[in-house]
């Protein structure tokens, strides 16, 4: 894959900016943001470095309605969907999408192998159900390599209450009936080859099941419990000649991809994003304005840029190091992902 050379990315800023702040085809959120400032976006901002002076993109702006300010005037005639991140106590933040997790997860589908992917091969999906956009995305992503998805029913905000309330027990049964759920379909459909699932569920249906006798070929994973160490234990204990594709993905990006396995890595996690769609950076917890050295621990800093949804600047509630560009991916990307030390007392993941 080429770099992306500086130019680029500004060049598709400037693209953006003028989608989400122009008249005809602006975003209403921005549109109103934009009336408050004394600066204009349309004639300031010409560059990816510009976009510090939106300041840090609050999440707080993606609770509650009307969702509809976040529906780009250009795109009022289309369908919309809304998919919800957390939740699990007060409003959830929502996000828009029309054709993004489509756009998304094609990219995505172009990184996998066919020998282990296979076209036409059906998936399981063995993640969360509801308001996410992860079912509809992996239905997408069969449908797009000419499967069937079968869906598991999962919904994590109970887990996270189950844990919050210490009902261990509870939560136990429950990670019970959902790899029951996934052993079912197995069993009764010899034509899934491919899953997507995440790290403590494939580790619970691995004490089940031998998945490569099952017929699965590849695994596609993603969740917050991805450490090195399951990266070692799944390689070496679980999958033999199943293809692993870890990746890290939210509502609010899309997906970032793993970089190509190499041992000399000592089975970090190493992402990349999908540049120039998003952009991530590691920076300074205590001034977010300034990114880390390569190598160095700090927070993972996300700029989104697509026609549909515009976040300059959010601050993820993970931390991570800041990994140097690759051959396959020439951009900066994070290593060994893990929820941000400051706010580990607040946050809870469940089942991921």
């Amino acid at each position: 894959m080429k770099p992306m050379a500086p130019a680029q990315l500004d060049a598709h800023v400037r693209d953006i900016i003028k989608w989400h702040f122009s008249a005809e085809t602006g975003t209403p959120f921005w549109l109103d943001f934009a009336q408050k400032l004394d600066w204009n976006p349309l004639t300031e901002i010409s560059t990816y470095q510009d976009l510090d002076r939106f300041g840090f993109f609050q999440d707080e702006w993606l609770r509650g309605g009307p969702v509809r300010r976040w529906v780009p005037k250009g795109y009022a005639d289309q369908p919309v969907y809304t998919f919800e991140t957390g939740g699990s106590t007060g409003i959830p933040k929502s996000r828009i999408n029309i054709n993004d997790f489509r756009i998304d997860y094609e990219m995505f589908s172009d990184t996998l192998p066919d020998a282990h992917f296979p076209r036409g091969s059906d998936w399981l999906m063995v993640g969360p159900s509801g308001p996410r956009r992860l079912r509809l995305a992996v239905e997408h992503l069969a449908q797009h390599r000419g499967g069937i998805s079968f869906c598991v029913d999962l919904d994590p905000r109970w887990v996270i209450k189950l844990i919050k309330a210490r009902q261990m027990d509870q939560v136990e049964a429950y990670k019970r009936h959902v790899i029951d759920q996934a052993l079912t379909l197995l069993k009764a459909h010899d034509s899934i080859q491919c899953m997507f699932i995440t790290p403590k569920l494939l580790e619970a249906l691995a004490e089940k099941i031998s998945l490569e006798k099952a017929g699965i070929r590849g695994i596609f994973c993603g969740g917050t419990e991805m450490t090195p160490q399951f990266h070692r234990w799944v390689r070496e204990e679980v999958l033999g000649d199943i293809f692993f594709a870890p990746t890290y993905g939210n509502t609010l990006m899309g997906l970032a991809v793993h970089k190509p396995f190499d041992l000399r890595d000592n089975y970090a996690i190493i992402y990349f994003p999908p540049m120039p769609r998003a952009v991530l950076e590691v920076v300074d917890p205590n001034d977010p304005a300034k990114l880390v050295d390569y190598g160095k621990t700090g927070r993972v800093r996300l700029t989104t840029l697509t026609k549909e949804f515009f976040m300059p600047r959010f601050l993820e509630r993970d931390e991570a190091e800041r990994e140097p560009p690759c051959d396959t991916y020439p951009w900066d990307g994070v290593r060994n992902v893990r929820p941000f030390a400051k706010l580990q007392g607040a946050v809870t993941e469940g089942v991921y």
